[in-house]
């Protein structure tokens, strides 16, 4: 019995299929790269998930109501610093640009980097919330022992008073959460515990 002949436009089809398929797959590995910058840089823009503002806007003055800042700091248990608020809270008026600071001590004995990130609540109030100088997402490094300040100026949109959804706001909280780096971690051997974040994110 005579062999049929695979037809030529059928091979070609099959190598097309196959070329369109490992294109779809290599967008998508890229997109899961970028997924989590992507979203961070769309919450710092939007104040989406009580993610503050970030960028130049400045600051009416202070034009409104008062409200008080809470700050609060949590340090990943792989990075070994004690990590920390310069003050309890700040109780400033709508529009009014302020300044705080945070800080951290290397308790390792090697230089040790980290990335903070950070998010208000309630949520709501992201929005209406901007920083405009901040340490967060910018890889910070500690020598062996060495102390340091981190400053943070911001504002609270004076709208926050007349939209209804958030009226009612008396007290935001500010929380910084910091991470050993991914860098860091990998070099030693530890990044399996550097925590539920992405490296440096282009902000």
């Amino acid at each position: 019995m005579a062999r049929r002949q695979a037809h030529p436009d059928r091979g070609r089809r099959n190598g097309v299929i196959a070329a369109a398929l490992a294109s779809v797959i290599l967008g998508m590995v890229v997109l899961s790269f970028a997924a989590v910058p992507l979203y961070r840089m769309f919450c710092a823009a939007t104040g989406f998930g009580g993610t503050p503002r970030i960028g130049p806007a400045a600051s009416p003055g202070a034009v409104g109501r008062m409200v008080t800042v809470r700050f609060n700091a949590d340090t990943n248990p792989a990075l070994p610093w004690r990590f920390r608020p310069e003050q309890v809270e700040l109780r400033l008026q709508l529009g009014a640009e302020s300044v705080a600071f945070y800080a951290a001590r290397n308790l390792a004995d090697r230089p040790v980097t980290g990335v903070a990130v950070y998010n208000v609540t309630p949520e709501k109030v992201g929005r209406y919330f901007h920083k405009t100088a901040c340490f967060c997402f910018d890889s910070q490094t500690l020598a062996a022992g060495q102390d340091m300040q981190f400053p943070l100026s911001f504002w609270v949109d004076p709208a926050l008073a007349t939209d209804p959804d958030t009226a009612d706001v008396r007290t935001i909280t500010l929380s910084y959460t910091f991470f050993r780096s991914l860098e860091d971690a990998a070099g030693s051997g530890a990044v399996a515990t550097a925590g539920p974040h992405v490296g440096p994110v282009v902000r």
